[in-house]
């Protein structure tokens, strides 16, 4: 594996890239809002069932990842 990647894959586990990935996540959520908005707006049932549920999953993703940044600091703790 070359350094590159080796670098990549702990950024993607460092509390940075957990902060990049929480933003992320949360700009998904900006596409839910709109999708919700639409969904009411067209009194289309289906559309808005399956905003939910993305915005469930949002949710979810971003409660994931605070999970993992907690862990990343109680780590730290222990580590000093």
């Amino acid at each position: 594996m070359s350094k590159a990647l080796q670098k990549a894959k702990g950024f993607k586990k460092s509390k940075s890239g957990t902060y990049l990935s929480m933003a992320a996540t949360a700009l998904g959520a900006i596409s839910v809002v709109k999708q919700i908005r639409k969904a009411r707006a067209e009194h289309d049932t289906l559309r808005l069932i399956d905003a939910t549920v993305s915005a469930a999953s949002i949710v979810t993703g971003l409660a994931i990842l605070y999970r993992e940044l907690k862990r990343l600091g109680d780590d730290d703790v222990l580590l000093g």
